[in-house]
This record gives C-alpha cells, sequence and structure tokens, in this order.
C-alpha cells in the first residue's frame, strides 16, 4: 500500500511539474501567433503603378517606331518605364509579341492581366499598338512538338483566341500581326515553309478577326529576308513565298504585309538584288504586290536595324550603326509612300541575352540608353 501510494505521489508530482510548464509554452506560442499576424502588416504596401493620364507623342518623323519585347517583362513599373522611354524617343507605335500560348489554358479560360497591362500602357503613352500572335499552346498540337507548331487542326482554335483578342482591344490595339516569318522552318514548327498552309491559316484567321473588330488592321507575313532556295529544309526564300501566296488567293485575307528588313553590313541606300540581303530588299517585295494588281496594300516593317557586336561577322561599328539606322529612316520617309512604320528592332530585353542579340537594343536592361537612341531622339525633334 505504501508502494502504491508513492508511485501515485511522483505520478501527481510529474503532472504538476509538466502542468507548471504549460503556462511558458503556451505564451510563447500566443507571441508567434500575434508576431506571424503583426508582420505582414508591418510590411510596406504594393506599389501600385497606374497608367497615369494620356500622354501625346511629338515625333517630326511619325514614321518612327520600334518592337519593344515586353512579352517576358513581369514587373509592371518596368512596362510603364519602357514605353515612356519610347514616347520620349518620338515613336509613334510599338509592336509588341503576345503568345497564345501564355494566356488560354485548356478549358478555354483566358489570362488577360499582362496584356491588359501592356496595352493600357502603351495607350497612355499614346503609342499605338501593333500586335503579333503566335506560339500554340500544347493542348492545341500533337505530342512533342514545338511551340511554333501550327497545323490545320489548330486553325479554328487560333483564329478563335485572335478574334477575342482583336475584339477586347477595339480601340486601343490597331494592327494584328498573324503568326511570324512562317518562310523559316524554325518558325513554321520545324517543318517545310509552305505557303498554301499560311495562306489556310489567313483565310481562316481573317474572316474571324475582321467579324470580332471591322477596325483592325490585319497583317499577314512578318516575312523573314532569307536566300533559301525551295526544298532547303531551313526556309523558302521571301520573294518566292511572298510570290507563292498571291498564287494562293492570299490578296484577299491580310490589309497590311509585315516585312522584315535588317542591314546586316550594307547602308541603308544599297540598291536591292534578288541575291542580296539589305535593307532595300523591300522595293522587291514590293514590286510582287504590284505584279499582282496589290497597289492599295501598304508595307509595315515589323523589325528592321543594325547590329553593333564588337565581333560578329554580320555587325557594324556602333557609330555606323547610328548613322546606318537615321539614314534608313530617312530613306524610308522620302522613297517609300507604301511603308506606314518601320520598328527598329529592338527597344529594350527584360534581361541581358548574353549574346549578339543585345547589340540589337536600345536601352539597356537597367534602363540605361545607348547613344543610338539619344541619337533617334533628337532625329524625332525631341
Amino acid at each position: 500500500m505504501n508502494d502504491e501510494l508513492a508511485a501515485s505521489h511522483s505520478a501527481f508530482s510529474f503532472q504538476l511539474a509538466a502542468f507548471s510548464l504549460q503556462p511558458s509554452a503556451f505564451k510563447t506560442g500566443f507571441r508567434l501567433l500575434i508576431l506571424t499576424l503583426i508582420l505582414p502588416l508591418l510590411q510596406p504596401a504594393p506599389i501600385l503603378i497606374m497608367p497615369g493620364p494620356p500622354q501625346t507623342v511629338y515625333s517630326e518623323h511619325p514614321i518612327t517606331a520600334v518592337h519593344t519585347r515586353l512579352t517576358d517583362e513581369v514587373e509592371e513599373w518596368k512596362i510603364q518605364r519602357t514605353l515612356q522611354l519610347v514616347r520620349e524617343m518620338g515613336a509613334t507605335r510599338i509592336v509588341e509579341f503576345f503568345p497564345w500560348a501564355y494566356y488560354q489554358s485548356k478549358d478555354g479560360s483566358i489570362a488577360w492581366e499582362h496584356p491588359d497591362q501592356v496595352v493600357a500602357h502603351a495607350n497612355a503613352q499614346g503609342l499605338e499598338v501593333i500586335a503579333r500572335i503566335g506560339l500554340t499552346p500544347y493542348w492545341a498540337r500533337p505530342k512533342d512538338t514545338p511551340l511554333t507548331y501550327l497545323d490545320s487542326s489548330a486553325y479554328d482554335d487560333f483564329a478563335a483566341f485572335t478574334a477575342v483578342f482583336a475584339q477586347r482591344y477595339r480601340g486601343k490595339v490597331t494592327h494584328i500581326i498573324i503568326g511570324n516569318e512562317p518562310n523559316l522552318n524554325y518558325e513554321w514548327g520545324y517543318r517545310a515553309a509552305a505557303p498554301q498552309d499560311y495562306v489556310d491559316l489567313l483565310k481562316t484567321v481573317y474572316p474571324a478577326v475582321k467579324q470580332a473588330n471591322p477596325d483592325v488592321v490585319v497583317l499577314a507575313g512578318a516575312l523573314a529576308p532569307t536566300l533559301e532556295p525551295a526544298g532547303s529544309p531551313w526556309g523558302l526564300n521571301d520573294l518566292a513565298y511572298l510570290t507563292a501566296m498571291y498564287k494562293a488567293g492570299a490578296a484577299d485575307y491580310f490589309d497590311g504585309l509585315a516585312v522584315h528588313a535588317y542591314g546586316l553590313t550594307f547602308p541603308p541606300q544599297t540598291a536591292p538584288a534578288p541575291d542580296l540581303l539589305n535593307f532595300r530588299r523591300v522595293e522587291l517585295l514590293r514590286q510582287i504586290m504590284l505584279d499582282n494588281d496589290d497597289e492599295e496594300t501598304h508595307i509595315f516593317i515589323t523589325e528592321t536595324g543594325w547590329n553593333d557586336h564588337p565581333r560578329w561577322t554580320m555587325a557594324v561599328r556602333p557609330g555606323q550603326r547610328i548613322q546606318y539606322t537615321l539614314d534608313a529612316l530617312r530613306y524610308a520617309e522620302a522613297n517609300w509612300p507604301y511603308v506606314e512604320t518601320v520598328a527598329l528592332w529592338v527597344f529594350r530585353y527584360p534581361a541581358p541575352t548574353k549574346s549578339y542579340m543585345d547589340y540589337y537594343t536600345l536601352v539597356t536592361p537597367e534602363f540605361v540608353t545607348k547613344p543610338i537612341y539619344d541619337e533617334i531622339k533628337q532625329y524625332t525633334g525631341n
């Protein structure tokens, strides 16, 4: 009996000791809970970025435009700052990439937040938006195919998205480019660049977009300058491709032709030739349009420019790049009444590419303007 009492006393003493620790543990836990609730309140409020009052672009040369490449810019203040600098430079239009694959899920829902930001800030800065639509979601293409793979099985889905895009941004996005460089194997999903396939795409997309937004200007092509012959695994000569587009009945399914016109190592005044890639290759494309009785349709140069990488064989010196760029703008304005826009590639990247592509930019990722930016700004009267 005494042993049982002793055991009971020991057990009671242990329980009492444990109980005596509970208030301290409770206090510690309570303090942690309070800290968890209070700490978020002590953090600074997120910065609210507003488009601000409407601005107006001043430009003595309104043909000047630029490709902004905000596709992967995730911070809204950087979107705003980029477009402010574009306006201050005197560009009247931007070309921006809006990838279908980024926005629409398999259930049909569309994430509009990022394109809404870009369009709202561009409009606030007084800039017209030329939107390039491309890249295919995984659910709209065969398994193990790249983002650039778009075949006829997905044309209706692509058309539906582009129509919704055109309707949503009616009055805010003035032009839409259908795809990008379809005459290149890489841009056509690593398949043979077939003009008939692209024309079939235009025939599906154009009426859907026009029904949704009759005011938007639909641009075809964005053809890449290349000398690849028929049968090449890498692509098809842009002159041959455009000729084939017209033969396939494309004329009634676009309002303007988007072209890329890189100068490489040649001055912009260098005369064009079928076997030469230079700025005035645009004139050869224009002649094909005239040969097909398409004089009323205008050309939009949605990518152009020179590169000043110190070691790339297709680059020029920084001073040459500035001079060639300004001379190109002057030449287009003086000689090409059928060209509405000359968009320079590229205004800025969100981060360095660590390649020769960084030497196409006008502004660094850190928003340091390069001398070419300042010269264009002065050229446009700003």
